[in-house]
């Protein structure tokens, strides 16, 4: 029997990779996105069509007269909740990213509190799915997705959801690519680089391999459940540096210090955090069969060769704008060099 499968988001970062995960795995996938595209790398059977998630009538229509699992890249609110139930009577479950920011710690901090004084949240090593969400809002990412998750899980019942709490997602076509630090120092020449929290800092990183293969396994085995979204490994910032230097085939020397970044231009990755931010996996080994299918390494000459080729000609700004809004200037080498000229004073 042919399963079917409509996928929402479809040429995003994660969805380009599910679509074709899927249709190889014998799903006949309708690939939903506001342009209508196809990505080069999906099999010839997947058809596209032309909707925007915000309107209710053309993604209603993109689902037709039902499918057997609707995921979901870009739900993001109560809202997108409420629109994904609307159609339980025509899909048989759903699979929804979501995000590890959900959680706060047992004092209640979260990644939204975290530029408060002591408001970075100390989470449990490793994070399971047990550990406690921010509450429903509209005040931030992290809050809305926590009401999309809240929608979701309480509306069971009528359509099962398996939720993917993605961490640091890594990959081609990602807007806010946490790699281009690293990878466009080593473009501009830069042979010294300042990590605080002596580079230990860890962000769990997940690649768009692995969710698409939990998309997979989640699809054929429909549940209610909220699940974590990471890779086998958790590198700490100076391995990821290692490892983006050893790409790119530079040597650049690392200035460690004990303490946080001297400033927010000097040494604040997009990794530094003064805890480690690390994910369980064993729920979705659980209740999958989940095994990941790659290790952060493997996938990042991909990733290094994409921020390349859109860094090329271009200002970083213009090609990558959500991540200035996002982080702000990441590569203030004047206020970097005027820091190392007085350690070495």
């Amino acid at each position: 029997m042919t399963r079917r499968a409509v996928v929402v988001g479809a040429t995003g970062q994660i969805g380009r990779v599910a679509v074709g995960a899927l249709a190889r795995d014998g799903w006949e996938v309708t690939a939903v996105s506001r342009g209508g595209g196809r990505d080069v790398s999906w099999p010839g059977q997947v058809r596209t069509a032309r909707a925007d998630r915000a309107d209710d009538a053309a993604l209603a229509a993109a689902v037709g007269d039902g499918c057997e699992v609707l995921v979901d890249m870009v739900a993001y609110g109560p809202a997108h909740a409420r629109q994904l139930v609307s159609l339980a009577d025509r899909v048989g479950s759903a699979v929804v990213v979501s995000s590890i920011t959900v959680y706060e710690d047992d004092k209640g901090r979260s990644f939204d509190t975290q530029g408060e004084p002591d408001g970075f949240p100390e989470y449990p090593v490793p994070l399971t799915e047990e550990q406690r969400t921010v509450a429903p809002g509209d005040t931030s990412y992290s809050t809305r997705k926590a009401g999309l998750e809240r929608e979701l899980l309480a509306a069971g019942g009528r359509l099962p959801t398996t939720l993917l709490r993605a961490g640091a997602i890594h990959g081609p076509h990602c807007r806010t690519p946490r790699e281009l630090y690293f990878v466009k120092r080593n473009l501009d020449g830069r042979t010294r680089r300042v990590l605080p929290f002596g580079g230990q800092s860890r962000f769990h990183p997940a690649s768009v391999h692995n969710i698409a293969e939990l998309i997979r396994l989640a699809a054929a085995q429909p549940g209610t459940r909220a699940l974590n979204a990471v890779d086998p490994d958790a590198p700490t910032v100076a391995e990821i540096a290692a490892a983006i230097d050893a790409v790119t085939g530079v040597e650049t020397e690392t200035v460690l210090l004990d303490g946080p970044p001297p400033s927010p231009a000097v040494g604040d990755t997009p990794w530094s955090a003064p805890v480690p931010v690390v994910c369980d996996m064993s729920a979705a080994e659980r209740e999958l069969g989940y095994r990941a299918v790659v290790r952060y390494a493997d996938r990042l000459p991909e990733t290094v060769a994409w921020i390349e080729q859109r860094l090329a000609g271009r200002d970083w700004r213009e090609a990558y704008p959500k991540m200035f809004q996002t982080y702000g200037d990441l590569f203030d080498y004047a206020a970097e060099d005027a820091f190392l000229d007085s350690l070495g004073a």
